[in-house]
């Protein structure tokens, strides 16, 4: 019963939104409130897409705290968030709705109270449990620190914890899997890591029912599309079957999540341009680490092999010091990037990225081909790949 309520409310909220904007001229969604205790201090106002963070807006608050945002509604359901300082409220725009928080600057992320929007409040539910999976990762990782806990009962214990978040995200998940809410518990991190795994076999059914939904309901836009994409990629890897053919989804792209992101000079380089008809190793890594010049090596010998041949090689740089990559990337032959989020890195989080370094091969049709496991065998990989 709990759980038919639930798709209910969340999918109602998102019926009379589309009515709503059908039947008014309103071009624009409101978000309004007040923020208590925040007396001179900045709020901004931005629009999280699928791989960037976009500021739209900021208000320097007063001693009454009341702050009021509009913007044009977005072409389909969005996700944007309240920023004060390093605190966040993540919420979701489905059409021209208004809606209101009251929060306080002490307990902003955690304590708001949320109006107007059914997916909203699910949101808040859905982060409330993220944070409580982090706290308790956190505690352990003291205890185990401290060799309190042994290898097999941290192992045991994390597990445990990410159980407990997915157990709370798949009751939004799989209730409504259209839904913004859906969207939200799918792709949210503990340790900068996707509790869900796109290359498990339980976890790709969540990937499938959102991608499908999404599908459906918001054909070819931004996220539907790399939803599809990676719910192609998780069957492919994990040969999981499900009830609903992805196959049949009449989506033209490449299969692979699309990166964006500065070089050492600041120019956006664009993974899909640069990878045109090429063999593509996609390398996340972290210069400021131990094993970062031997991997380095082993790319460089790699591409001075089959740089002729058509491998390019884009390399994703998650370190939190900028200035130390950039003096180590600018004499690399290849394409170095740098994601300023770092270990938070959503694009990251989008490739199940769980470890570093991690190495993706696309081929030459732009499929991607293969997550590189064991490193000895990159060189097979790759020649494999030029035929």
């Amino acid at each position: 019963m709990k759980r038919r309520t639930l798709q209910l409310v969340l999918f109602c909220g998102m019926f009379l939104g589309l009515l709503f904007s059908s039947c008014s001229g309103d071009s624009e969604f409101t978000v309004t409130g007040t923020v208590s205790g925040a007396d001179g201090q900045t709020m901004y106002l931005e629009n999280v897409r699928v791989a960037s963070v976009e500021l739209l807006d900021s208000v320097r608050l007063k001693a009454n705290g009341k702050f009021k945002f509009k913007k044009p509604r977005p072409e389909a359901p969005e996700f944007y968030r309240l920023r004060l300082n390093d605190k966040l409220i993540n919420f979701a725009i489905d059409s021209t709705e208004t809606v209101s928080f009251i929060a306080d600057a002490g307990t902003f992320a955690v304590s708001y109270s949320v109006e107007g929007s059914e997916n909203s409040q699910a949101i808040k539910s859905i982060t409330l449990a993220q944070l409580d999976a982090n706290q308790a990762l956190n505690r352990l990782r003291k205890e185990y620190e401290n060799k309190e806990v042994s290898d097999e009962a941290y192992e045991t214990a994390v597990q445990e914890i990410a159980k407990s978040y997915k157990e709370v995200a798949r009751q939004y998940i799989y209730a409504a899997p259209m839904s913004t809410a859906a969207y939200f518990a799918l792709f949210q991190q503990i340790d900068g890591m996707l509790f869900f795994n796109m290359y498990d076999k339980e976890d790709s059914r969540a990937f499938g029912a959102v991608a499908t939904s999404y599908d459906h309901y918001y054909p070819k836009t931004e996220r539907s599309v790399h939803l599809h994409n990676l719910a192609l990629q998780s069957l492919k890897v994990t040969r999981a079957q499900r009830e609903i053919n992805l196959d049949d989804v009449n989506v033209q792209t490449v299969s692979f999540l699309d990166i964006a992101l500065p070089d050492v000079n600041g120019k956006v380089i664009k993974l899909s341009e640069v990878s045109d008809k090429k063999v593509t190793l996609v390398n996340f890594t972290a210069y400021q680490t131990e094993w970062s010049p031997a991997l380095n090596m082993e790319l460089g010998e790699l591409y001075t092999t089959y740089s002729d041949k058509g491998l390019l090689i884009y390399q994703v740089s998650l370190d939190t010091d900028k200035h130390l990559w950039q003096n180590a990337a600018i004499n690399l032959p290849w394409v170095c990037v740098h994601d300023p989020e770092s270990v938070y890195s959503q694009i990251a989080a989008l490739y199940a990225v769980r470890q570093l370094p991690a190495l993706f091969l696309i081929d030459r049709e732009g499929n991607l081909s293969k997550r590189v496991e064991d490193i000895a065998q990159l060189e097979a990989d790759v020649k494999a790949l030029m035929k």
